[in-house]
């Protein structure tokens, strides 16, 4: 559904990435993990469209959108989340459910326009969907973070992706919320979604996913199955010792 080939990106003489390839199959799990800095949001980054790379290319379905903006990528079914906050803190849950659902031009653009115009008949199925039900009046500062997970799950889920990329959805959340993420995560690829995560809990990592690729120094050291890859001394070496 979605490919790297060659991927590279400098920044003047620095490398950050360097011939990177791989793909995430139809309803496939990748998992993108490494140490700090070997540049996996980089490479989020150029799949989701935020950056362009300096050599290769990247295509959605049948299409090369190397050079496509991340707004025409979303039209072609992509969708992301971010390792920071991406929420209107002054909106109510089912207000930012609403302006992503507006997002995809089914409704007209105002967080306050009447719910029965922007379907809250799809609004709260996306809430009940992350496990939020009850909660759509809740404004965004007052969620706990693993809430705030969730509620940009929902959000990246409104415009009914084909692609879902992930940066770090764990990031900062309780251990329970953990738990229940990866559950609603799984569900989700278990739709037929696609979904590329990049993740620093490796249990997370290598119970959900299909296959796992390991990024170090910019480059792709290894892919392959959740088993392959822990076997493999490289990536052994790579974490000094860290338990995978």
């Amino acid at each position: 559904m979605i490919a790297a080939t060659g991927i590279g990106w400098r920044i003047g003489g620095a490398r950050i990435l360097e011939d990177i390839s791989l793909e995430v199959g139809t309803g496939e799990l990748l998992g993108i993990i490494g140490p700090n800095g070997a540049g996996k949001s980089s490479l989020v980054n150029i799949l989701s469209g935020v950056t362009r790379p300096t050599t290769g290319r990247v295509t959605l379905g049948e299409a090369d959108v190397t050079r496509m903006s991340s707004t025409r990528r979303a039209h072609r079914g992509l969708a992301r989340s971010f390792q920071t906050s991406a929420l209107f803190d002054g909106l109510t849950a089912r207000e930012n459910v609403r302006l992503a659902i507006q997002a995809t031009g089914s409704a007209p653009f105002s967080p306050f326009h009447p719910a029965s115009a922007t379907g809250t008949e799809s609004i709260d199925p996306l809430l009940e969907r992350v496990r939020m039900p009850g909660k759509g009046e809740t404004l965004a500062r007052d969620l706990s973070h693993g809430d705030r997970r969730k509620l940009e799950l929902a959000m990246s889920l409104a415009s009914d992706p084909t692609v879902l990329l992930l940066d770090e959805p764990m990031a900062g959340v309780s251990a329970e919320d953990v738990d229940g993420l990866t559950e609603i995560i799984g569900e989700v690829r278990d739709e037929g979604v696609s979904v590329a995560m990049v993740e620093h809990h490796m249990h997370v990592v290598l119970g959900l996913a299909d296959r796992v690729a390991v990024l170090h120094h910019g480059q792709l050291l290894a892919i392959g199955s959740p088993t392959e890859v822990t076997s493999d001394e490289r990536v052994q070496q790579a974490y000094l010792g860290e338990a995978l």
